[in-house]
C-alpha cells in the first residue's frame, strides 16, 4: 500500500482540472498549489531518509505498477492540454482566466510531461523511450533526450554543461543560457553521433531533424484545426514547461563542480555533484527526482529505486520550495551558498 503514495505525483493535474471546471479564480490554483500549498506542506513534515531494503529493491525493480504510473501521464498531459486548447474555441474567458489557465498547463507539461519523459528517456528499452519523446512534444523540448542523456550526464558539475548553474548564477540568468545552449548542445551531439556512424545528415537516425518535424507538425495542427491564436497560446503553454524545468535543473547542479585529476580529465560523477532532497512531498510528487544525487551516480536506476547518500549535499528545502527561493536571487544564495564546499566554487 505505501507504494500508492506516488498517486499524489497527480494532484499537479487534478489542480489543473479544477481550474478548468471552476475557472474564474480558481483558474491559478494550479499555481497556487504547486508554489505556495506545497511548500508549505514541505516545511511542515518530516524528511525521510531511508533506504529500501535489497529484498524490496529486488520486488520493485520487478513490479510493472511503477512503470505504469509513469505511462497514465501520457493521456493525462494530452487529455488536459487537448481540453484546455479545445476550450478556447467556445469558452469566453477572461484575461485573467487565460493567463492562470495558461500556467496551469503549462505547470502540468513541466511536473508530468517533461520530468516523467527525463525518467522514460533513461529506460533500456526503446518503447519507454519513445513514450518519453512523445511527452516531450507539447513542450517543443524533444532535444531535451539527446542533450540530457548525451550531454548533461557526461557534463554535469563543469563549465561544458550548460545545465549546470554557476556559482552566483541567478536563476533568470540561467534561463537563457540553458535553454539556447543546450539546443545547439543537442545539434552538436546529433551531428557528432551521425558522424561516428558514418551515417549523413538527413540520414533516418537524425533524431534532431525527426524532433523539429513532429513539432512543427504539431503546432501546424493546432493552426489549421483551431486558430493561429491558439497555437500562440499552445506555445505559451510550452514555455512554462520549459522555465519549470530549467529551474528544476539550476537548483540540481548550483554551483556544485567536479575537480579536475593530474591528467586535465574531471573526475567522476559521484553522489557529491548534485543537490539531494529527502523531502517527502516533493520526493514523490516528481518521482524521487529530488535524490538527484544517486539518479546522477547511477542514471539508469528506476526511480522507485533511489537512494539517499550521506555524502551528498542536502538542500535545506524540498525542490518544490527550492524553486520558489530561487526566484528571489539574494534570498537563494544566502541560504545556498555557504552550504557549497569552498574546492567546488566557480
Amino acid at each position: 500500500m505505501i507504494d500508492l503514495k506516488y498517486l499524489v505525483a497527480y494532484s499537479v493535474p487534478v489542480s489543473a482540472i479544477i481550474g478548468l471546471n471552476l475557472q474564474g479564480y480558481w483558474s491559478f490554483f494550479t499555481p497556487i498549489f504547486a508554489f505556495v500549498l506545497i511548500p508549505v506542506f514541505e516545511i511542515l513534515l518530516p524528511l525521510q531518509t531511508t533506504n529500501i531494503s535489497e529484498k524490496e529493491r529486488e520486488s520493485k525493480s520487478k513490479n510493472y505498477f511503477f512503470d505504469v504510473l509513469l505511462l497514465l501521464n501520457i493521456p493525462i498531459v494530452y487529455g488536459i492540454l487537448g481540453w484546455f486548447l479545445w476550450s478556447l474555441q467556445y469558452n469566453d474567458y477572461s484575461s485573467l482566466e487565460l493567463v492562470g489557465l495558461i500556467f496551469s498547463v503549462g505547470i502540468v507539461l513541466g511536473s508530468n510531461g517533461i520530468n516523467v519523459a527525463h525518467e522514460l528517456g533513461h529506460r533500456k528499452s526503446t518503447w519507454q523511450k519513445m513514450a518519453g519523446k512523445f511527452l516531450l512534444l507539447p513542450s517543443l523540448y524533444m532535444h531535451f533526450y539527446i542533450e540530457h542523456n548525451f550531454g548533461h550526464h557526461l557534463h554535469a558539475a563543469t563549465k561544458e554543461d550548460p545545465a549546470s548553474a554557476k556559482y552566483n548564477q541567478s536563476v533568470y540568468s540561467f534561463w537563457f543560457t540553458s535553454i539556447s545552449k543546450q539546443y545547439f548542445s543537442a545539434w552538436k551531439i546529433q551531428i557528432n553521433l551521425l558522424k561516428s556512424e558514418g551515417l549523413s545528415f538527413f540520414h533516418i537516425k537524425n533524431d534532431m531533424l525527426w524532433f523539429l518535424i513532429f513539432q512543427t507538425l504539431y503546432l501546424g495542427v493546432i493552426l489549421y484545426f483551431l486558430s493561429l491564436q491558439i497555437m500562440i497560446y499552445a506555445i505559451a503553454i510550452a514555455i512554462i514547461g520549459i522555465v519549470l524545468l530549467e529551474s528544476i535543473n539550476y537548483i540540481e547542479h548550483y554551483g556544485l563542480r567536479r575537480n579536475k585529476t593530474k591528467n586535465g580529465r574531471y573526475e567522476r560523477v559521484a553522489e557529491i555533484h548534485s543537490w539531494n532532497s529527502n523531502h517527502v512531498l516533493g520526493r514523490i510528487m516528481l518521482y524521487e527526482l529530488t535524490r538527484h544525487s544517486d539518479h546522477h551516480y547511477k542514471s539508469h536506476k528506476k526511480y522507485q529505486l533511489l537512494d539517499c547518500h550521506e555524502t551528498s549535499p542536502q538542500m535545506p528545502y524540498g525542490y518544490p520550495t527550492s524553486l520558489v527561493l530561487a526566484l528571489v536571487p539574494p534570498l537563494w544564495f544566502s541560504i545556498m551558498n555557504k552550504r557549497i564546499p569552498v574546492e567546488m566554487k566557480t
